[in-house]
């Protein structure tokens, strides 16, 4: 991002506050944002906040606009950035479900990003898959690029088609795994354990697993073979979790089902 780059950013949630404090934790100057929330929420001094689209200037000329409200409501609140539509200003959507085509019908001629966080990007270790249409330019990927990153990992991806696998694996996959670890800990239950040290067992135990998968350079499988010693306690355990009705199948499954969800979703 340059010096003059100004950033807009409509709606200041759960995922909107996440990527406000990636771009002050980033170094972006506060004097480079500006908020658009009705609910008032709590945001450094320095930086500038509206209630609704109406209260800015004529001049007021944003580098990005990141739409970062409720699906449902998009309907409202579209209508009224579609002055901004042209080369200066690219359009960046996290809202999930909806398509490029959604925003170019409104905002015409624009430059439009569709990206799909996930929710780790609280705790800054997200990942976003983008995708653009063919006027946004190299320098614009390049900045939704940078904003992106600043709650996690970022890939692009050029049919857009895929967004829906995309939704599917890694925009509900926080989820599967928040299940994984309450499904672990009811069944350290079922073997004999306290509901209390089972959940801590789970938790400490998926949340650590997924640090050192994170820190090593070495695939999955190779840290799995790592654990498991033949004949000993996790072969037995992954007999049941990989054999051909086990969690492969089951995770095709669910992922599969998500993804159809969301196709319907954005029709």
């Amino acid at each position: 991002m340059t010096d003059q780059t100004r950033i807009l950013l409509v709606g200041c949630g759960k995922m909107g506050s996440a990527l406000l404090n990636g771009w002050l934790d980033q170094g972006t100057p506060a004097g480079h944002l500006t908020i658009v929330e009705p609910m008032s929420p709590q945001l450094p001094d320095d930086v500038t906040v509206h209630a609704e689209a109406s209260a800015f200037g004529s001049d007021f000329q944003p580098s990005v606009v990141v739409f970062a409200v409720k699906p449902q409501s998009m309907d409202d609140v579209l209508p009224a950035y579609a002055k901004y539509a042209g080369p200066e200003t690219v359009f960046l959507s996290i809202a999930a479900g909806k398509p490029i085509g959604y925003f170019a019908a409104t905002l015409t001629g624009g430059a439009i990003v569709r990206a799909m966080p996930n929710t780790p990007a609280a705790v800054g270790r997200g990942i976003t898959v983008l995708c653009a249409n063919e006027r946004v330019s190299a320098a614009q990927k390049s900045v939704c690029t940078q904003l992106m990153e600043s709650v996690g990992e970022v890939a692009w991806i050029d049919d857009e088609a895929l967004m829906d696998a995309v939704t599917g694996l890694s925009g509900s996959g926080p989820a599967y795994v928040f299940h994984l670890v309450e499904a672990m800990a009811a069944a350290g239950t079922a073997a004999g354990l306290t509901a209390d040290l089972a959940m801590q067992l789970a938790r400490a135990t998926v949340a650590g697993s997924g640090e050192l998968l994170r820190q090593s350079s070495d695939p999955a499988g190779t840290l799995r073979e790592n654990v498991t010693s033949p004949g000993g306690t996790t072969a037995a355990a992954l007999e049941v979790l990989m054999a051909p009705e086990g969690l492969t199948r089951l995770m095709t499954e669910a992922i599969g089902r998500a993804t159809e969800r969301s196709r319907e979703l954005a029709q």
